[in-house]
């Protein structure tokens, strides 16, 4: 590998790179630091600097005498500390299905809400929930085009924000605002109710350099299910 002032960084993002592939899966052990420092040919002081900042993001777990646990997987592990709601709806015995529906570069008007961020063309990615078998979060996520693996195919098999790393878009936070809205026509088929109204997600996902990389909306027919918030302690 090659040396720099910053190799710790470099050793740290591989590991982590690692970690997303799957090649240490959460609760297994990372190599000792002795092993670490062959695989990557640098010394102990760089492999400790490495395990120390991902120790500090959470990613993992480094105890005396135990070695280095990994503890998530997730590309924004440092940025909520909230059980997802779909895991959240899991524990709770429902079904939950993920259908991903379309994938496309879209035009937008200078009135759509994602043109302040990516200008007259985006990605869209359609997304549908399914609670037992019915209609029940309907998204639309919004990306800068250009992206590679950006596509329903990969997408089956990658989470977005997954996807959005490999793309060397790294998100420093997100900003989540909710507000209750009348379905229209359109989205009272897409929902498959008769409801007037529904729960409006809207997301902002920024990356280190404050600008938006991702921008989603997202409807939620709570009518059938309250959203709901649990934190991890």
């Amino acid at each position: 590998m090659k040396k720099t002032r910053v190799l710790y960084l470099e050793v740290a993002e591989k590991i982590k790179e690692d970690i997303f592939s799957g090649k240490y899966p959460v609760g297994t052990m990372l190599p000792t630091e002795t092993e670490l420092e062959k695989l990557f040919d640098v010394s102990k002081i760089t492999v400790r600097k490495a395990i120390e900042l991902l120790a500090a993001d959470e990613y993992v777990e480094k105890k005396s005498g135990k070695g280095t646990t990994v503890l998530s997987e997730r590309p924004y592990n440092k940025l909520s500390k909230a059980i997802s709601f779909t895991q959240i709806l899991e524990n709770s015995h429902l079904t939950i299905e993920k259908i991903n529906i379309d994938v496309k570069e879209v035009k937008l008007t200078e009135e759509h809400n994602a043109f302040k961020y990516f200008g007259a063309e985006a990605v869209c990615f359609q997304r549908m929930y399914l609670l037992d078998g019915k209609p029940y979060i309907y998204f639309n996520h919004y990306l800068p085009v250009g992206l590679k693996r950006v596509t329903k195919e990969y997408l089956e098999q990658e989470s977005l924000y997954r996807i959005l790393y490999q793309n060397g878009l790294d998100i420093e936070r997100f900003i989540d605002d909710f507000v209750a809205i009348t379905l229209n026509a359109e989205e009272q088929q897409l929902l498959e109710t008769d409801e007037k109204l529904a729960l409006k997600r809207i997301r902002k996902s920024y990356d280190y350099d404050r600008k938006v990389v991702e921008y989603s909306e997202g409807l939620y027919n709570t009518s059938d299910h309250a959203y709901q918030i649990e934190y991890e302690t």
